[in-house]
């Protein structure tokens, strides 16, 4: 094939074109049409098609069927729901892993869990994983990627790696699934009235917790993007180093940070050493909001008024400091110093809601306090 005639080798000269045609070339041979090649060079995306084709997909949602069982409305309706791209039955893109995934999720349903249950499942697991994805490929090319590279070096080294590292992750995927489940159970409790009934309870007494960079939504007009990612990522960081049990951190998004916690005194603890971490980081202020109250659980994330209280509180908070409920200063009283922060208008709250600005307590205040205790007594 003339590639020149088509255009593909336009605005190109001496290695690199010669290094383009030979790739065009070994592209057409492995099966890419004509009009792939053309739409990944009008997106700049050539090298990544040997990439692409050492993860595709060899299966049609038919053909999986027919060796799972599961139904391909099922199989096209999951992978919607993980968020990839509208498929039709008869295209190609479930590989052997989508195998093994459909004679598990077969296994599932025969086990009892009901479609809807795994469609939950599925969604956060989508969500998980284009955060995983995302990162990984950052991360991949970061590491890989070589000054002068030509289209052919990336192709080739990049479609290597991704035989041999692909297959290598998944003991790690499969390693921290099972970590973080045999943590949950640990954690777990099933109640006598969960066992009467046969479903979990509901609301949950839990403290919830945000925390977020005072003035990071300004600096993303004042610095280049790499730059805010690695603030960003040096919260997530600190944000995970700081928890202690029972603390969870379920999520970072940016320049936030949420915990739950079914003890109010050690979420005040853990966003006190978040406070002094970044602070001690050089990072911009962060301030914490801390709430206490009924808590649903669903599809992975905190629903209910606690979880809206603490985000509306962390609004108001100041720089470097946690503000909090009286529901949690009434529960952790004596474990922290604690300064009035006024009765403040909240939405969604009808009426004035009382706030309390807490910090660690000092060798001095804690011989103060414990004096006075001992007053009272007598």
């Amino acid at each position: 094939m003339d590639f020149a005639a088509t255009g593909l080798l336009d605005g190109l000269e001496g290695h690199e074109r010669a290094a383009r045609e030979t790739l065009l070339r070994q592209l057409l041979d492995d099966g890419f049409s004509l009009e792939q090649l053309e739409a990944a060079v009008a997106e700049d995306r050539l090298a990544l098609l040997p990439v692409e084709r050492v993860l595709g997909g060899r299966y049609t949602a038919e053909e999986v069927e027919a060796r799972t069982d599961l139904p391909a409305v099922t199989l096209l309706r999951l992978r919607r729901i993980l968020g990839l791209p509208e498929a039709r039955a008869e295209d190609r893109v479930f590989g052997e892993e989508d195998i093994a995934m459909a004679l598990s999720t077969r296994r599932v349903l025969d086990l009892g869990l009901d479609e809807e249950s795994i469609a939950e499942i599925t969604r956060v697991l989508g969500e998980a994983m284009a955060r995983l994805t995302a990162t990984t490929a950052a991360a991949f090319v970061e590491a890989f990627l070589e000054p002068g590279d030509s289209e052919h070096d990336v192709a080739v080294r990049f479609a290597g790696l991704a035989e041999e590292m692909v297959p290598t992750l998944h003991p790690v995927l499969t390693a921290a699934y099972t970590a973080h489940l045999r943590e949950a159970v640990r954690r777990g409790m099933i109640s006598r009235a969960e066992r009467e009934q046969g479903s979990s309870a509901g609301a949950q007494e839990l403290a919830v917790c945000f925390a977020d960079l005072v003035s990071f939504t300004r600096m993303g007009v004042q610095v280049e993007a790499q730059e805010l990612g690695g603030v960003a990522g040096r919260l997530a960081e600190l944000a995970g180093q700081v928890v202690e049990s029972p603390v969870r951190l379920i999520k970072t998004i940016g320049d936030a940070a949420m915990y739950v916690s079914p003890e109010p005194g050690p979420m005040v603890s853990v966003a006190l050493s978040l406070v002094e971490a970044v602070r001690g980081a050089d990072l911009p202020s962060l301030r914490a909001g801390i709430a206490h109250g009924p808590t649903l659980l669903r599809a992975g994330d905190y629903y209910g008024h606690s979880v809206n209280l603490a985000s509306r509180v962390t609004g108001i908070a100041r720089p470097d400091s946690v503000l909090c409920t009286q529901a949690v200063h009434d529960a952790a009283a004596g474990d922290f110093k604690w300064s009035f922060a006024g009765t403040r208008r909240v939405k969604g709250v009808g009426k004035g809601v009382p706030l309390y600005r807490a910090q660690l307590l000092t060798a001095e205040t804690s011989r103060h306090d414990g004096g006075r205790r001992r007053k009272q007594k007598r």
